[in-house]
């Protein structure tokens, strides 16, 4: 067995480097182990995000998205100015179609507001001023603060200033299963610890009822794509988004600025069949694809959060044609026949509610002295994994950690 640790997260993404950045800045003594199923870090959701640094005005007050998104923004603007990695101001416009959605964008920015979020509602012309290509409908939502980072170099900042104080990173570690008193089978090794901590992504409610926790939910994988543009470049200044439906999590097709001011159009929402369900039969998992497919055939049959009408709409997505169609509606001067590559795919995992199959909206996280797990860290969790970080470890780890406090809880908002 390999020596005890006081920590052992399981997870090199953004959520579990930052959760061992915060918990070695509060315990610089602590011994802290990562593992890592991958040959390298961030490989999954963080290094396939599209890297765009939300301002935290989508969300109500009371959810952890809105209290982190503000905060998390600044957090991470800093950290890369002050490391010189890739960062591009751009901003961000929120684009209306009709009257509806121009209500809704006031909408926005009452929930902006209320989150200490800098937004503002601009007009038509003020909006083309701010970006010559958006096209709006009388009114546009105008955010200065929204920005994009290139993650991975962000992920590989934080192993380094990691492995310089100490935290061992262990790479095709994968999580095989726990044995008692916290001791796991990872990779072909046994480790053991004070504490667990699951960061494990699309993974995390797997390892998580292995401890007990997060048997009310199960994790739903919708895939990622985005179409890179090659034509002439037009002059975009600023991300432009559509008005979202505020009644999923999902943000709809979208003009992003990449962190080197490259523009891509997605991202989509297709229901995916295993959780790492990239390209082809890559990764299949026959047990994934049972079990998804019980829950999607679930999820069509009632229609929860309108799944039919999601599912029929996103699979269209596999055209660019129609990809870029919907992304020119938002924007002149964009060649549709231009938008040619698919980039590398990313697999959103969203956490629902097994009996009642809704949608979890907002971070989740369970635990009990033995082991914390970070459920459910959808976007913008990229956005908030500072401040979240410092959550989880001032709330759920150090507390139980000090005291052995036996009774588990759940943080749902």
């Amino acid at each position: 067995m390999k020596s005890d640790y006081d920590y052992i997260i399981i997870g090199a993404g953004i959520i579990g480097l930052a959760t061992a950045r915060t918990l070695i800045e509060r315990s610089p003594q602590a011994k802290i182990l990562i593992l890592e199923k991958e040959g390298e870090i961030a490989q999954h959701s963080t290094g396939r995000s599209s890297g765009v640094l939300h301002a935290g005005f989508y969300y109500t007050s009371e959810t952890l998205k809105a209290r982190f998104s503000v905060l998390g923004n600044k957090a991470l603007r800093q950290y890369c100015t002050d490391r010189k990695l890739p960062l591009n101001t751009c901003g961000k416009l929120v684009v209306a179609q009709n009257d509806t959605e121009v209500q809704q964008l006031h909408e926005l920015k009452r929930r902006g507001d209320a989150n200490g979020s800098s937004v503002e509602l601009v007009t038509e012309a003020e909006a083309r001023k701010i970006n010559p290509l958006a096209k709006t409908s009388g009114t546009a939502l105008y955010s200065p603060l929204t920005a994009t980072v290139d993650p991975r170099a962000v992920a590989a900042a934080m192993a380094e200033e990691l492995r310089s104080v100490g935290v061992e990173i262990r790479l095709r570690s994968p999580y095989r299963g726990r044995d008692e008193n916290n001791v796991i089978r990872a990779g072909r090794e046994v480790y053991s610890a004070k504490m667990i901590i699951n960061c494990a992504g699309v993974y995390a409610d797997r390892i998580a009822q292995d401890y007990g926790f997060g048997t009310s939910y199960t994790i739903i994988p919708f895939k990622g794509l985005y179409l890179k543009y090659h034509g002439d470049l037009p002059a975009l200044t600023t991300h432009i988004y559509p008005v979202p439906d505020l009644k999923q999590t999902f943000l709809g097709v979208h003009f992003t600025l990449t962190a080197d001011n490259h523009v891509k159009i997605g991202p989509t929402a297709i229901p995916a069949f295993w959780r790492e369900n990239y390209t082809g039969v890559k990764n299949f998992s026959a047990g994934d694809l049972v079990e998804i497919l019980y829950y999607q055939a679930r999820l069509f049959a009632t229609n929860a959060f309108n799944f039919r009408s999601l599912a029929f709409e996103e699979m269209k997505k596999y055209s660019r044609a129609y990809l870029a169609s919907l992304a020119t509606k938002l924007a002149d001067q964009f060649d549709p026949g231009a938008f040619r590559e698919f980039m590398r795919p990313g697999i959103r995992a969203q956490l629902i509610e097994k009996k009642t199959l809704k949608l979890v909206m907002d971070f989740i996280v369970e635990g009990d002295s033995s082991s914390v797990h970070v459920l459910n860290a959808i976007s913008p969790g990229f956005t908030c994994s500072v401040p979240f970080s410092e959550y989880v470890v001032d709330n759920w780890i150090l507390p139980r950690a000090v005291h052995g406090a036996e009774e588990s809880s759940i943080k749902s908002v």
